[in-house]
């Protein structure tokens, strides 16, 4: 999945018709006091990362004038948030505002449904509604088929106390809302504060955005904009990181690769996901091994898109070996994985008599996988050996080639 920073967020909002605050983008705490002073009023500044509770890590200032509003920029932009570096600031006017509420669209994992989650409560975090405020909080899951008509959002908000000219207004916003989560393929679409400003006026002024990735293919509007792969993130994606995004989503239809950067290390690390795949990096770390990214495959990819994965995992500095380990693939064809790593491994010029790489593969053709890996002389094993066996293969061969701490 993929995140949209704020400003994005707000844009295709305002493109529905739903009424966001002015803003504008800011790279510096000159263009921050410039956008203050043609908004003409007090402003909100954030910090544009794509990551939550922003306010609570001090990540949200304001300012009354557009002097101000430089000197808080430049705090903003002085920041770390949750390992993202602050480059550019969100300034927006400041909102009169008489009531708070919340509403999101997201999914609901176990029914497979998207659902609308509302509430007149607002400015605070839904796990803290539902928890101190369940009555005040609703949950109502939406047929995809069927979409969210009209009496769906009265209901929604008549439910929690709405009425009047504002209970048509809130409905007509939850429709645009719902309209947006569904014309983007979103997975998260979340307004909070959905304010309520004196003259009864509905408008979004905090907006949380996530779409799927895997869906962008069928969305120009937002190319450029989704900051791919980003949901897996804890901190910015690095260069490499970014160019295994653009591997698996080459081919959004066949198979995943997922590639995560660890600091130092020098065994290329490349698994099927799932609760093996994490024994297998546990139990090279206990041996002594230095995994030097975590990568998954499987999914049954293209021969382009194990080759690409492999030649990624291999290109990061300091990589001398390449361990490759699933447990039993049962969707995944085992000869595809050993053509494009072996391809993969030939383009490179990698020797594997000099360079450690260990297989541990299981599954559908895994006998031509065999003779195609035995063929490169690439050191293979199937399930005549458990995983963990495996792992200790490849610190000792580590070991046997670069001495005793498996690396020089």
């Amino acid at each position: 999945m993929g995140r949209l920073l704020e400003h994005h967020g707000k844009q295709l909002l305002r493109e529905e018709g739903i009424a966001v605050p002015a803003f504008e983008v800011a790279a510096s705490a000159a263009e921050a006091g410039e956008a203050a002073r043609r908004l003409g009023k007090p402003v909100v500044l954030k910090a544009l990362v794509p990551v939550g509770k922003r306010g609570k890590a001090g990540a949200v200032k304001f300012a009354l004038t557009p002097e101000e509003a430089g000197e808080r920029a430049a705090e903003l932009l002085g920041m770390t948030v949750r390992e993202f570096p602050v480059e550019k600031v969100l300034v927006e006017e400041k909102l009169e505002i008489a009531r708070e509420w919340y509403v999101s669209v997201t999914y609901d994992k176990s029914k497979k449904v998207p659902v609308v989650i509302a509430s007149t409560r607002g400015g605070v975090e839904v796990e803290e509604l539902s928890r101190s405020y369940p009555e005040e909080i609703i949950f109502c899951p939406v047929d995809p088929l069927e979409g969210l008509p009209a009496y769906r959002t009265r209901e929604i908000w008549a439910d929690l106390g709405v009425r009047g000219k504002l209970l048509l207004a809130a409905s007509q916003f939850l429709q645009r809302l719902y309209a947006a989560f569904d014309r983007y393929d979103a997975y998260l679409l979340e307004v909070n504060p959905l304010v309520v400003t004196p003259q009864e006026e509905l408008v979004a002024a905090a907006v949380v955005m996530g779409v799927d990735d895997s869906a962008v293919y069928r969305q120009p509007r937002l190319a450029g904009v989704v900051q791919l792969g980003s949901e897996r993130a804890w901190r910015p994606l690095t260069e490499l990181e970014k160019k295994m995004v653009e591997v698996n989503e080459s081919d959004p239809y066949r198979g995943t690769a997922r590639y995560t950067e660890m600091p130092d290390g020098d065994i290329g690390f490349m698994c099927g996901g799932g609760g093996g795949s994490l024994l297998c990096f546990d139990t090279l770390l206990a041996l002594g091994g230095r995994p030097a990214n975590y990568s998954e495959v499987g999914g049954n990819p293209t021969e382009e898109k194990v080759y690409g994965l492999t030649k990624g995992i291999l290109s990061k500095p300091g990589v001398k070996g390449l361990f490759v380990c699933h447990n039993i693939t049962n969707n995944t064809q085992v000869d595809v994985l050993a053509r494009g790593i072996v391809r993969a491994l030939r383009e490179l010029g990698i020797n594997p008599a000099t360079f450690p790489v260990v297989v541990r593969e299981a599954g559908v053709n895994d006998a031509q996988a065999r003779e195609i890996f035995t063929a490169a002389g690439v050191e293979y094993y199937g399930d005549e050996i458990t995983m963990t066996e495996a792992c200790r293969r490849m610190v000792a061969r580590m070991r046997e080639v670069y001495g005793e701490r498996g690396q020089s």
